[in-house]
């Protein structure tokens, strides 16, 4: 590491070439950081002249991967690559929140994992608003307050998480993207565990967690919370109090990891949406998130899918949820590969339709498949 010199250091004529080399190099990098927010705001205004609106400088996470990647292939020197993937999601946000400000809503408070997700996803230089509830994170989004809206639908372990599901009905939003986030849960407190007499967390996180807690904490009373952050913000002031949450949930709350991954299964993976009013383009490889309702007569779910054979389109999750409208009625909601420009997909959503009574496409994303680290 190059030491730091100071202005007494200059003053005494301690000049090293060397260092005034890399003093060079980095005022460098801010000109040129300059001049592509100047390239940037002039491709802006083209486009909005052209009539193409803001639309044009929207946030695309498929593209900046794309061009990340093509910048990791360029990257010949010794220079990391993974350190070239966040100091360019940093660049991307924070050259577009100078004329539309990325704003984006998370299931709260700070740490919780959708809190982590979303970080992943975008950057520190994004503009957040922690929500108090799944429902709270969708009224950000239409309302118009946050761009982009972050929350939990489903876990390797656990299954579905039904109340997201829930709000595609209630609310007329897109899903824009998917993340996979490794989960790791660990005991939190500041009690040591013979002391502890109350353990806090989320009902997901408590049920991925049984195992372990029947066998170390049996009989110590469990409360459930509305987040993982929320029980470590309790656990860090009642005294003889536990929570159940993440790593970063213990420092950022000042709590000691009293036991580490504590799960039931170590493969834990939670699958994050992001959604919002827009809907994202085609990349090649994409997911399309469907709800319909089926016609209450034999062999009507049968029709409704035998055309995604058909068109041989996989279906790669098929959720039932009570429609709340009348007893024994259900909505349907079903993940499919393709994107909804594909031409065998919109064949496909054609007969759907017409076998259905009710279609909504909540939205085609790109497909993940790996581990957002």
């Amino acid at each position: 590491m190059w030491p730091i010199k100071s202005d007494t250091d200059k003053e005494q004529g301690m000049s090293d070439p060397n260092r005034v080399k890399l003093d060079e190099i980095d005022e460098q990098i801010i000109v040129l950081l300059n001049k592509r927010v100047e390239a940037v705001t002039f491709i802006n205004s083209a486009a909005t002249n052209a009539g193409e609106g803001t639309k044009a400088m929207l946030f695309s996470h498929s593209k900046e991967m794309e061009l990340i990647e093509r910048l990791q292939k360029l990257n010949t020197g010794s220079f990391p690559n993974d350190a070239i993937k966040t100091i360019f999601k940093e660049i991307f946000c924070a050259t577009l929140s100078l004329e539309h400000p990325v704003t984006v809503a998370y299931l709260g408070p700070q740490a919780t994992y959708t809190h982590q997700a979303a970080l992943k996803y975008f950057s520190s230089t994004c503009k957040y608003i922690s929500a108090d509830s799944i429902r709270e994170v969708f009224e950000e989004v239409e309302s118009g307050k946050a761009s982009f809206g972050v929350v939990p639908i489903e876990n390797s372990n656990e299954g579905a998480v039904n109340y997201t599901l829930d709000m595609f009905v209630d609310y007329n939003l897109k899903v824009y993207a998917e993340v996979l986030l490794s989960i790791n849960h660990h005991l939190l407190s500041n009690s040591t565990s013979e002391e502890i007499k109350k353990i806090y967390s989320h009902p997901q996180p408590i049920a991925q967690c049984r195992k372990w807690l029947e066998k170390h904490m049996l009989g110590v009373p469990i409360f459930e919370s509305g987040s993982t952050a929320q029980a470590a913000a309790i656990a860090a002031e009642e005294k003889y109090a536990a929570a159940i949450g993440s790593e970063l949930a213990a420092r950022i709350y000042d709590l000691n990891i009293i036991e580490k991954g504590i799960t039931n299964v170590k493969d834990n993976v939670t699958r994050f949406l992001v959604i919002s009013k827009e809907a994202q383009g085609s990349t090649g490889n994409d997911m399309t998130l469907i709800m319909f309702t089926a016609k209450d007569q034999p062999g009507s779910l049968y029709e409704i899918l035998t055309p995604f054979k058909k068109q041989k389109i996989n279906l790669t999750r098929i959720e039932s949820r009570p429609s709340k409208k009348k007893a024994w009625d259900y909505i349907f909601f079903a993940d499919m590969e393709g994107h909804i420009e594909d031409k065998k997909v919109k064949k496909a959503l054609d007969e759907v339709r017409k076998h259905s009574v009710y279609l909504k496409i909540l939205g085609s994303y790109p497909h993940t498949g790996t581990i957002e680290r």
